[in-house]
């Protein structure tokens, strides 16, 4: 299989991952921020990152997990509160931390992931981890608006840390379109204003943010310096499951739904040959059939004994010593 391949099926396999997550809040499961139309980002940037590297991401996670080889299963029985999950169950879908993957966290706080990333990467400089391995930290334009944006950048420049700032750019903060916040071009800008090199990069287009985060990744290995990609997709589901998505623009969302990056993927492999019609067909039943058997994982795990409930819990801990 070609690593444009891989890089299809990575998609397909997150796609029908948070499209089971939406089945499952229907059916009275928690509810979750999906990140239906920006599977290209995470599989673009992850892919070009190597097991020694780190990451931080935000709510919108699940992409970024998959991408990093999470096991749908565990995915799904942490989002499920079951005991086989990354964290025990404890997490649901907006706190995920697994750190065999090397993602130290999953944060819901706007820009909470900025806060702690440049100290990832500081001990990652001081030795901490192993050698030659940076952070890479995934971030919407929504946080790009909070005070941390600077204060992360800034500590980045000046310290000179081996840090991948990844903002996907997804034209929606919540429910308030990003027009209503920001002038155009104002992430890149901002970031440039630091010191950072910059690229704006088709965020639909995995080949490119792949070629993209190789050449940044690669950099930063070179010399040390932090870098900074700005990806320009879209949101193509709401804000957190239920969402109607009365607040979109109807064309404004067709246009982009037009642009779906797994489409997009596929046709350029049929065109060039390298994927034929019925390939397509079981490359997909295959990753349904994953999703399905993940899904059965998830429902058949068992739930936490209620004796646990405060292990883990740093006050407990603490007064236990």
């Amino acid at each position: 299989m070609t690593d444009a391949l891989r890089r299809l099926e990575a998609m397909l396999l997150i796609r029908a991952y948070e499209e089971k997550l939406v089945e499952f809040q229907r059916g009275g499961a928690p509810g979750t921020c999906t990140s239906v139309g920006q599977e290209a980002c995470a599989v673009g940037v992850v892919g070009a990152l190597e097991s020694r590297d780190r990451i931080l991401t935000n709510h919108r996670s699940a992409a970024h997990l998959i991408a990093r080889g999470a096991d749908p299963g565990r995915l799904m029985a942490e989002v499920l509160g079951r005991i086989d999950g990354y964290c025990g169950g404890r997490s649901g879908s907006l706190h995920i931390s697994a750190k065999e993957l090397g993602v130290v966290l999953t944060s819901t706080i706007v820009g909470g992931e900025l806060s702690m990333a440049p100290g990832v990467a500081l001990a990652q400089k001081m030795g901490q981890g192993e050698p030659g391995g940076i952070v890479a930290v995934f971030f919407g334009d929504g946080a790009a608006c909070e005070g941390i944006f600077h204060e992360a950048i800034n500590l980045a420049v000046q310290w000179q840390l081996p840090l991948l700032f990844v903002c996907e750019n997804n034209d929606w903060q919540a429910f308030v379109h990003r027009r209503e916040t920001m002038p155009d071009n104002a992430i890149a800008d901002w970031a440039a204003g630091h010191g950072l090199p910059v690229a704006t990069v088709d965020g639909n287009d995995v080949e490119a943010v792949h070629a993209a985060a190789r050449e940044a990744v690669a950099a930063i290995r070179a010399d040390g310096q932090p870098r900074f990609l700005e990806l320009v997709t879209y949101r193509l589901r709401g804000h957190f499951e239920p969402d109607d998505q009365a607040y979109v623009d109807a064309d404004e969302l067709a246009r982009w739904q037009a642009r779906d990056p797994l489409q997009g993927q596929a046709d350029r492999l049929l065109a060039q040959g390298s994927l034929g019609a019925a390939d397509l067909v079981q490359l997909r039943d295959r990753v349904a059939a994953r999703i399905e058997a993940a899904a059965r994982f998830a429902q058949a795990s068992a739930w936490p004994d209620p004796h646990t409930l405060t292990h883990h819990v740093y006050a407990e801990q603490g007064a236990r010593s």
